[in-house]
């Protein structure tokens, strides 16, 4: 009995400690207000950036992925994504993402693809342009509109926003993204429990969202525990938190994921 009762507590104790590195992050973003809170959506500044040329300066096909820091409270725990695309010689782009307050949540629309979601700045996650961009545009609209779970939506663990843009990633031959850690959802694999990474470099396991292993060139080592991600970037050293993203190198041209700091 007393031997029982002694793994019990070091069990509770090894599970508190797990989930104080796991909210350490979160936390210290809501700390450090580096995470607006309070705000009122509609209010909320959506302005562009400038990261995505105009389409009359910029007539070949052009593909981005971006990610911004979630409103309100949960931007203190992840980014949400979106993929904008441009066929040649296009007047506007077009805007592909999943919306949690609507149904179905997949919205495909015009639009502009660098606007603030809703008060945080958006990074460009990656992008391809001329050839390559015009052989993946006809992909993702298949993608997109394969999409399962049209009718499901969860901020944790997923299916989500990031869920919908990994899963488009990943049957896009050359479109190819390595998340920032912040993307909570990225690891949910809906019907699956293996796949290949979404930078095309590696593969992941992942139960639910929940626990998993992304091992992969460009991701380098992720674990996912309670659908937050904690991981190392050998090839370009840096470390992977909960929260407050990466800390290190860069991870690559037009891939440094939103949140990351400086």
């Amino acid at each position: 009995m007393h031997r029982a009762i002694k793994k019990i507590l070091w069990l509770t104790v090894s599970l508190i400690i797990v989930l104080a590195l796991l909210l350490a992050g979160p936390a210290y973003m809501l700390a450090s207000q580096r995470v607006a809170l309070g705000g009122v959506w509609s209010q909320a500044d959506r302005s562009p950036v400038g990261l995505a040329p105009a389409p009359q300066a910029h007539p070949e096909a052009l593909v981005q992925v971006y990610a911004a820091r979630a409103f309100d409270w949960r931007g203190a725990f992840g980014v949400h994504t979106w993929i904008a695309t441009k066929p040649a010689g296009a007047t506007h782009y077009q805007v592909h993402q999943v919306l949690g307050w609507r149904r179905p949540t997949v919205s495909s629309r015009r639009g502009v693809p660098d606007r603030a979601w809703y008060g945080s700045a958006p990074t460009l996650l990656t992008e391809l342009r001329g050839k390559a961009a015009e052989r993946a545009i006809p992909e993702i609209r298949e993608a997109v509109a394969a999409y399962p779970v049209t009718d499901r939506y969860r901020v944790w663990p997923g299916p989500n926003s990031n869920t919908f843009v990994a899963w488009v990633v990943r049957r896009v031959p050359g479109l190819r993204v390595d998340f920032p850690p912040t993307a909570v959802g990225k690891d949910y694999l809906l019907n699956s429990i293996v796949a290949e990474a979404p930078s095309g470099t590696g593969y992941q396991v992942s139960l639910g969202g929940l626990l998993g292993l992304t091992v992969a060139y460009d991701e380098g080592i992720e674990w996912q525990l309670l659908g937050l991600t904690l991981g190392v970037d050998i090839t370009r050293p840096a470390l992977k938190l909960p929260g407050i993203g990466r800390l290190g190198m860069a991870s690559s041209e037009h891939t440094r994921g939103a949140g990351e700091a400086e």
